[in-house]
């Protein structure tokens, strides 16, 4: 039995609150906290009385943080704030001697870019604390990097070339919105595309590289070239990897719609002068724009997540594809949130349970593909997100 705090209190929030709640095997105390306290006491209404405590933390103050998680005697912190914030989180953590886990890698809020390296420098921090921090424990990266992991050990002797395939064909109603935090979800969209081949990264122009992909319960959707940080570890610990690409969908309003922002610059992340004041376009933006936490009763559709792995077993080629459907109104139904709030929180509760049941250890600071991948492949079948194999030629 473990005491689960949660830092952080948007649609992931949601659903990992819901979802621990569901695991009181597990989690026999949950403790749910954000900057905003009203996000929380949104979240504590939904669910029964007394099910999760609620508080405030700013999580930018490492001190702070480090002294709510001694105040609750935490077991685990599952970080779902902002990617901004990992770092001072992950330093709390080491402080305090507590078990990590997040579902995105750190960003610097000054930088549109993000990338493993000062996480996997806290590597040896982790291991002196004598504790286990999981990266990246939400669906991409997360699940796929598991689904990496588990087609490395039953399916293939190498696997050669990888892509992630991620669609969300989910309506909101809404001519132009974003289905997580928009400020992170924009900088990462209109960013150059990057991939590795052959032992390097190739760069792209943002959405240069695209085709039709026909999804399992979706359909036929374009597909385009993004850089996604899982393939950032995955190139270091697939064995045998000769490409990785990750792809992404997106309607042409959502385009054109960003095209249009970039090209008056509402897209950026410098301070301009307006009025007298300093302000930030992309934050600014952020304030117009529909906080993607209301989503959950507005959108239908289903989203489809996967990977395809192509590569030798036996001496022969094969070529599979493991995904997962999820659909948005079950979604709602269950944790009060839309399926791309739902697919990242969900594998995080699963990561912290393997976590606290001692089914994933070790010390120091771990990817997902790293670990044994069959237990969170059962879980998830059990959790809300069942998966298909399927052969492909």
């Amino acid at each position: 039995m473990a005491t689960a705090l949660i830092i952080g209190a948007g649609g992931v929030g949601r659903v990992v609150a819901h979802k621990c709640v569901q695991n009181r095997e597990t989690f026999d105390r949950i403790v749910l906290a954000s900057r905003t306290l009203k996000r929380c006491e949104e979240i504590q209404s939904e669910l029964p009385e007394g099910a999760i405590e609620i508080t405030t933390v700013d999580a930018d103050s490492t001190e702070e943080t480090a002294a709510l998680i001694k105040k609750v005697g935490a077991d685990i912190v599952i970080n779902v704030a902002l990617p901004y914030q990992d770092l001072a989180i992950m330093d709390a953590c080491v402080q305090t001697g507590v078990p990590y886990l997040d579902t995105a890698n750190y960003e610097h809020p000054d930088e549109a870019k993000f990338e493993y390296k000062l996480q996997w420098a806290r590597d040896n921090a982790f291991k002196e604390a004598g504790i286990m921090g999981l990266l990246g424990s939400g669906f991409d990266p997360g699940a796929t990097n598991v689904f990496c992991a588990y087609a490395q050990k039953h399916y293939f002797d190498e696997i050669h070339t990888i892509d992630i395939l991620d669609c969300n064909a989910g309506d909101h109603g809404y001519p132009f919105a974003t289905n997580f935090n928009p400020e992170i979800n924009l900088r990462e969209v209109s960013a150059k595309g990057r991939y590795w081949e052959n032992g390097e990264w190739i760069e792209t122009e943002p959405m240069e590289i695209h085709f039709t992909w026909e999804y399992p319960e979706v359909g036929p959707k374009e597909s385009y070239l993004l850089y996604h940080e899982e393939m950032e570890s995955l190139v270091k610990h697939i064995k045998g990897l000769k490409r990785i690409r990750f792809f992404m969908t997106f309607g042409q309003s959502y385009l054109t719609h960003m095209k249009c922002l970039e090209n008056v610059g509402m897209l950026g992340i410098e301070p301009v002068e307006h009025q007298g004041m300093k302000i930030v376009p992309i934050e600014f933006l952020k304030t117009l724009l529909p906080d993607p936490a209301s989503l959950g009763p507005r959108t239908k559709g289903k989203t489809n997540i996967g990977i395809v792995a192509e590569g030798i077993k036996d001496g022969k080629k094969r070529k599979i594809y493991i995904y997962q459907v999820k659909d948005h109104e079950e979604c709602y139904a269950e944790v009060k949130s839309q399926g791309v709030s739902y697919t990242t929180g969900v594998p995080a509760v699963i990561g912290a349970k393997l976590m606290m049941e001692g089914v994933w250890s070790g010390t120091g600071v771990f990817n997902m593909e790293q670990l044994n991948p069959d237990p969170f492949m059962d879980e998830m079948n059990t959790q809300g997100l069942p998966w298909k194999v399927l052969e492909l030629e």
